[in-house]
């Protein structure tokens, strides 16, 4: 644990690249929140799968339509699973973390021994996939197909930005098809909160609006 700064200021202030990296992670998981979890599915050479979720995730680009995924260092072992997975096929399945699946999800984070199919293990349904061998997870609400478009080292972690071949989406999500207009609640999708085993999670059904204030208004 870093040396508590000592000051009678309302803010605390911390000098993150001096920081220990296991301090920067508890400091930085705990306020940028919440998150999007990203469940992600490969599969090796061998057509062996894996599930595991990766809440350091968001959407960059819709043209090209970009996802990143960060993969940190693994304790136990030469790597995440889904990284060598990925490195090895270039193809992975995103899928999105609704509430009735926060359970399975969580067991799909077990520290299993490699070649180990966390899907099986978690008892999921699964569905094909269009364009990539990983299939996707059924009870999932969205689902992206992606291929890797590149691979960027950041010390310990490694970001990967994966450009999305398909979506996805359950039609009774839909508020309105025609104009793709989708019901939150209907997705009932779950975000991460803090960081560790006792960060817990949070609903995203509870929505207030602010209107967007226009220049020339």
């Amino acid at each position: 644990m870093s040396e508590t700064p000592q000051t009678t200021e309302p803010f605390l202030h911390f000098q993150m690249d001096t920081m220990k990296p296991s301090d920067s992670y508890k400091l930085l998981a705990a306020l940028v929140v919440p998150r999007p979890i990203a469940w992600v599915v490969t599969q090796d050479a061998n057509g062996i799968r894996n599930a595991a979720p990766y809440s350091f995730f968001n959407i960059l680009s819709t043209d090209p339509p970009l996802l990143a995924v960060s993969f940190s260092a693994a304790s136990d072992r030469d790597g995440k699973d889904s990284l060598a997975n990925l490195r090895a096929t270039g193809e992975l399945v995103v899928n999105l973390v609704p509430e009735e699946l926060a359970e399975a999800m969580s067991i799909t984070a077990i520290d299993a021994p490699r070649g180990v199919d966390e899907l099986a293990y978690a008892d999921l349904a699964l569905a094909d996939s269009i364009s990539v061998k990983p299939p996707r997870i059924a009870g999932s609400p969205a689902a992206f197909e992606c291929v890797v478009h590149a691979e960027v080292p950041a010390g310990s972690n490694t970001i990967v930005l994966a450009r999305i071949q398909h979506a996805h989406v359950r039609r009774s999500a839909f508020s309105d098809i025609e104009r793709l207009h989708l019901d939150p609640a209907q997705l009932r999708l779950i975000g991460r909160m803090g960081g560790g085993t006792a960060g817990g999670y949070c609903r995203t059904q509870d929505l207030f609006e602010v209107p967007r204030p226009s220049w020339n208004r």
